[in-house]
C-alpha cells in the first residue's frame, strides 16, 4: 500500500505526503482487513480523500464513497479521482474505475420527456408582455424544456449537472422521474435506454462509487437494491449524516401537495373520488391555518379531523386507481399519481399513530406563504445501527468528529455502541490524526469575555462596538458568522456606518458572487448566517478574521431537537449537555474552520459570546472541540495582534 500512496501523493499538486495522511490510510486498510468499523478525524489540508481512496482500492469487491456536499462530491469525481486513477495504474497494473450514483430524479426522464406537453406552441410562444404573467412564465418555461428536448439528442449520461447553461426547478421536474413514481424498466418502453439504469450499470461495473448521504440512507433503509453490492462503505463529512438520515426519514403534509395528487389523479378516477380530494384539501387548510406553529405535544380537534379525512380521501382515490396493469399505456402517468396518494396517506397515518419515537410540528413562514405539518423521528440512531453497519465495514471521517476531545458524542449519534464490550458487528475503534497546521502560530482564538452574556436576539449594542473595533484594527478580511439575520443585517449596519469598509451582505446578491467578490477584493468584510458557517472555502490572505457573534445552541422552539432534549430529561439525563452542547460543538468546530485553509493562512477567531470562557460547565469542552488555536481574552492583546497583521498585509 505504501508503493500505492506515494504514487498517489506524486500526483497531487505539491507532490508532498502531509501529516496524519499515511496513519490514516493505514487506520482504514487497518478497518477493512480487521472488520472493525472505524471513526477517524482528520483536519483540514490532510489530505483525507487520498488516505480513504487509496487502501479502497486494495479491496476485492466495490467501495461506495458517501459525501454530504455536491462540493466535496466534484472534488472526487473530477479531482482526486481522475488523477489517482492515472497515478496508480503503474503499480496496480490496471486503471481503476470510479462511478458516480445520484437520485434517480437528477437524471432526465425519456418517458417524462415523451409524454411533456408544457412546450406546445399554441401556449407558450408568446412573450411576458403578450399576455397575462402566468403565459410568460409558462413561455420561459416552455424554452427550457425544448432546450432540454435539444439536449436529450446529444447527452451520454442524461445527468441534470451537464446542461449549461441550467433550467430551474419547475422544468426539471417536467422531465425528471423520483424514484418512487418511475414504474420501472421493466414495464417502461424506455427501460433499455434509461440514464438512471445506466448510471447503476456503470457502478455495479466500478472499484469506486462516489454518493450522497441521502442516496445511502435510502439505499440502507431499502434493502441495499440502489447502491451495487460492496463490504466497505466510505462516509466523508459524516458529521452531517444523522441530519441527513433524519431529514430523509421526514415526512411532510401540505394543501399544495394535496392540490397537486389530486390534479394528477383526477383523469384516472371518478368525480366523486375527485371531490373528496378537493374537500379534504379544504379541510386540511382550514386546519393548518388555524394551528399554532411549533410541537404538537397531543394531536387533536381540527387538525386530528383534517388529517383523518385526507387519509380517508387519498385511500378512496388510490382503491379507484386500481391495480397498474404492465401494458396500461397510461402506466406513467397512473404511477405518479399513485405514488402521489400513497406518500400522502402515509404521512397522515404515521401523523395520526403518534407514536413515541416520531416528533411532529407545524411550520408556517412569515408571510404565511407556506403552511404544513412535518413528522420526523425522534433519533435516527436506532436506525443506523440496524441498517449501516450489518455486512459491511465503516469507515466514518471528518474534520469535526471529536467533540471535547472525545469521540463518544458522535458514535452515540452514528448508532455505535459505548459500551466497552459491544456485540459482533459493532466494534469500533478512533483515531484523531491531527492537522498539518500549527494553529498555535497560525491562529488566535479570541474569545470577548468582557461582553454581557447574550440575551435577546440581534446584535447587543456593546458587541456591535466590538466587531467594529476588530474589523477595523484589521481594514475589513472579515467572515462574520452570525446565529440570525436580524444579527447579520445589524452588524452590517453599523459596520458601514462607522467605517469606510465594504461589507457584503448575505441575501444582497448571490452567495457565490458574494464570496467571489470577497476573495478579490481585500477591504471588504462578508456577513451572513448558517449557509457562510459550513459552505465558505476563502484560503489566503483574504479571510484573516472570522467573527461569531454567539454560541450555535439550537433554539427553542427547533421542535426536533427540543423534543430530543426532552427526551434525555425524561430518563434522567441532561438534554442540554447531550443534544444542544455537542450540536453547538460541531457547528462552532465548523464555523472557526473557515480561518485556516492553507499552511501559509494567518488570522484570527473572535467569539463575542462571553459564555465561551465563563460557563465552566459546557465552556472547556466547546474549546476542546476547536482547533487549538493560541488562546486570549485581552480586547487589547487582540486589536494588537490584527493591527500587526494589517502592517504585514501592507508591505
Amino acid at each position: 500500500m505504501e508503493k500505492l500512496l506515494a504514487a498517489a501523493v506524486g500526483a497531487v499538486p505539491g507532490g508532498a505526503e502531509r501529516p496524519g495522511q499515511k496513519q490514516m490510510a493505514l487506520a482504514v486498510a487497518d478497518a477493512m482487513k480487521t472488520g472493525e468499523h472505524l471513526l477517524v478525524q482528520a483536519g483540514t489540508g490532510t489530505g483525507k480523500s487520498l488516505a480513504y481512496l487509496v487502501p479502497a482500492l486494495l479491496s476485492d469487491t466495490p467501495v461506495v464513497v458517501s459525501t454530504a456536499t455536491l462540493a466535496l462530491q466534484a472534488q472526487l469525481v473530477n479531482g482526486d479521482l481522475p488523477r489517482l486513477a492515472a497515478a496508480v495504474e503503474p503499480v496496480l497494473g490496471k486503471k481503476p474505475v470510479y462511478a458516480l450514483v445520484k437520485g434517480r430524479h437528477h437524471y432526465l426522464c425519456l418517458a417524462k420527456l415523451d409524454s411533456s406537453t408544457v412546450d406546445e406552441p399554441d401556449l407558450f410562444s408568446a412573450g411576458a408582455d403578450d399576455g397575462p404573467k402566468w403565459l410568460g412564465q409558462a413561455g420561459k418555461l416552455g424554452q427550457q424544456v425544448q432546450r432540454i428536448r435539444d439536449w436529450a439528442q446529444t447527452t451520454t449520461e442524461g445527468d441534470r449537472d451537464e446542461l449549461d447553461p441550467g433550467v430551474d426547478d419547475t422544468a426539471w421536474r417536467a422531465v425528471s422521474m423520483p424514484a418512487r413514481e418511475c414504474i420501472g424498466a421493466q414495464k417502461c418502453q424506455f427501460g433499455p435506454e434509461c440514464f438512471a439504469e445506466q448510471s447503476r450499470e456503470r457502478a455495479r461495473a466500478a472499484d469506486i462509487v462516489v454518493t450522497n448521504h441521502s442516496l445511502l440512507a435510502f439505499d440502507s433503509m431499502a434493502g441495499r437494491h440502489i447502491l451495487p453490492d460492496h463490504d466497505v462503505l466510505i462516509i466523508d463529512e459524516a458529521h452531517e449524516l444523522a441530519e441527513r438520515v433524519t431529514s430523509a426519514t421526514q415526512a411532510e403534509l401540505t394543501t399544495s401537495a394535496l392540490d397537486t395528487a389530486a390534479r394528477r389523479a383526477r383523469q384516472h378516477i371518478e368525480a366523486g373520488a375527485y371531490e373528496r380530494l378537493v374537500e379534504a384539501s379544504d379541510s386540511l387548510a382550514v386546519a393548518l391555518g388555524d394551528a399554532r406553529p411549533g410541537r404538537i405535544e397531543q394531536l387533536h380537534g381540527q387538525l386530528r379531523e383534517a388529517l383523518t379525512i385526507v387519509d380517508s380521501a387519498c385511500r378512496f382515490a388510490i382503491e379507484a386507481i386500481g391495480d397498474i396493469k404492465n401494458d396500461d399505456p397510461s402506466a406513467v402517468d397512473k404511477q405518479p399519481a399513485k405514488v402521489n396518494l400513497t406518500q400522502i396517506t402515509e404521512t397522515a397515518q404515521r401523523l395520526l399513530e403518534e407514536a413515541a419515537h416520531d416528533v411532529a410540528w407545524v411550520e408556517k413562514d412569515d408571510r404565511g406563504n407556506r403552511r404544513a405539518v412535518l413528522v420526523a423521528p425522534l433519533s435516527v440512531a436506532g436506525t443506523l445501527t440496524e441498517t449501516l453497519y450489518p455486512e459491511r465495514v465503516v469507515i466514518a471521517s471528518s474534520a469535526t468528529l471529536a467533540l471535547g476531545g472525545e469521540f463518544k458524542a458522535v458514535a452515540r449519534s452514528l448508532g455505535l455502541p459505548l459500551d466497552e464490550k459491544p456485540e459482533a458487528g459493532l466494534r469500533w475503534t478512533s483515531l484523531d490524526v491531527g492537522s498539518p497546521f500549527d494553529y498555535p502560530k497560525q491562529g488566535i482564538l479570541y474569545v470577548a469575555s468582557h461582553l454581557p452574556r447574550p440575551q435577546m436576539s440581534g446584535l447587543p449594542d456593546a458587541a456591535a462596538e466590538e466587531l467594529v473595533e476588530l474589523v477595523q484594527a484589521l481594514g475589513g478580511r472579515s467572515l462574520g458568522l452570525f446565529s440570525s439575520r436580524k444579527a447579520a443585517e445589524r452588524a452590517a449596519e453599523v459596520v458601514r456606518e462607522r467605517t469606510d469598509l465594504t461589507v457584503l451582505l448575505q441575501g444582497e446578491e448571490s452567495l457565490p458572487l458574494l464570496v467571489k467578490r470577497f476573495k478579490a477584493e481585500p477591504d471588504t468584510c462578508l456577513f451572513g448566517v448558517m449557509s457562510l458557517w459550513q459552505g465558505v472555502d476563502v484560503p489566503g490572505d483574504a479571510c484573516q478574521l472570522v467573527v461569531i457573534d454567539r454560541l450555535p445552541f439550537p433554539r427553542p422552539d427547533e421542535p426536533l431537537l427540543a423534543a430530543r432534549s426532552a427526551a434525555v430529561d425524561a430518563a434522567g439525563g441532561s438534554g442540554f449537555a447531550s443534544v444542544s452542547v455537542p450540536h453547538a460543538a460541531v457547528r462552532l468546530a465548523q464555523g472557526a474552520g473557515r480561518l485556516i485553509r492553507t499552511l501559509g493562512d494567518k488570522g484570527m477567531v473572535a467569539v463575542l459570546d462571553s459564555r465561551l470562557h465563563t460557563q465552566r460547565s459546557y465552556g472547556p469542552f466547546l474549546r476542546k472541540s476547536l482547533p487549538p488555536f493560541w488562546y486570549t481574552t485581552d480586547p487589547g492583546v487582540a486589536r494588537s495582534a490584527l493591527k500587526r497583521l494589517k502592517e504585514s498585509n501592507e508591505k
